[in-house]
């Protein structure tokens, strides 16, 4: 899938949470292709190892009027990646209202309002790419991660119900969930966990698989390669996902009770099954 193949033209892709993870590799493998590439930060000026061929400029997206400031400081934006996030874990219980709300408006809000606000732009030049980048927890919801992952379901939503609307005005938009990533982002992951919880033995047992699982996922390069080539498509699919063996078990979810594929994924985030 790997591809050094140059830009077909000179395009400016604009990649939200551009300073680690798979942003910075997804902002670093469009430079090296001779794309104009434009990262986003909440501090521009504090990125100590800036990419070379990357320009950076403000955007926090819990804050929702940055995005339309983003947009006028970036201009014409022929592809946008909606990368930026926040991951999170903990006891629904245990999880303030104004918590969630803020998650929504990290994960949901700010990439919605970003779209909206590069949106008039590609359709008035007939083209443009917006890929929402989600995660696997989207399709295969675990306990102690249900915010995070009904933020991730959220915008996967948003893109594939948007994607017939903008499509006659040469419009592409895309879901790409990536599996388990090992790119240190739990060490960067909000938890909410009470120290007395009900739910704390389960929670540390699901905390430790995770970790695990971490340590040995799909690496941030890997998984910006499908990203950059899902861009980059002539006739794009709405729907990519990579790592945790995605083609097998979305195949499995396709065939399987759902039961069975939530209890299964219970399992591989060490917790027995439980009969409803």
């Amino acid at each position: 899938m790997k591809s050094s193949a140059a830009c077909p033209e000179s395009l400016t892709v604009l990649v939200t949470g551009a300073t680690s993870g798979i942003g910075a590799e997804v902002a670093r493998q469009f430079a090296a292709r001779g794309c104009h590439v434009v990262g986003t930060t909440r501090s521009p000026e504090a990125v100590s190892d800036p990419i070379p061929g990357v320009t950076y400029v403000r955007l926090d997206n819990a804050d929702l009027s940055t995005a339309q400031t983003c947009a006028n400081a970036v201009g014409d934006v022929d592809i946008l990646i909606n990368n930026a996030g926040e991951s999170h874990a903990g006891a629904f219980e245990d999880t303030p209202m104004d918590e969630i709300e803020r998650l929504f408006a990290v994960n949901v809000f700010g990439p919605v309002a970003l779209t909206k606000a590069v949106l008039p732009g590609m359709r008035e030049r007939r083209r443009g790419t917006v890929i929402m980048v989600g995660s696997m927890l989207a399709s295969f919801p675990i306990a102690f991660r249900s915010t995070y992952a009904a933020t991730k379901a959220a915008i996967k939503a948003y893109a594939l119900a948007l994607r017939r609307e903008v499509a006659p005005y040469g419009v592409r938009v895309i879901s790409v969930e990536p599996g388990t990533i090992a790119s240190g982002i739990g060490t960067r992951r909000t938890v909410h966990i009470a120290d007395d919880s009900t739910y704390a033995d389960e929670y540390a047992i699901v905390s430790g698989t995770t970790a695990d699982n971490e340590r040995t996922g799909i690496s941030a390069e890997a998984m910006a390669e499908q990203i950059v080539s899902a861009a980059l498509a002539a006739h794009p699919k709405p729907f990519y996902a990579r790592g945790n063996r995605a083609p097998i078990v979305f195949f499995l979810r396709r065939l399987a009770p759902r039961q069975w594929v939530l209890d299964l994924s219970a399992k591989v985030h060490g917790l027995p099954k439980v009969k409803p």
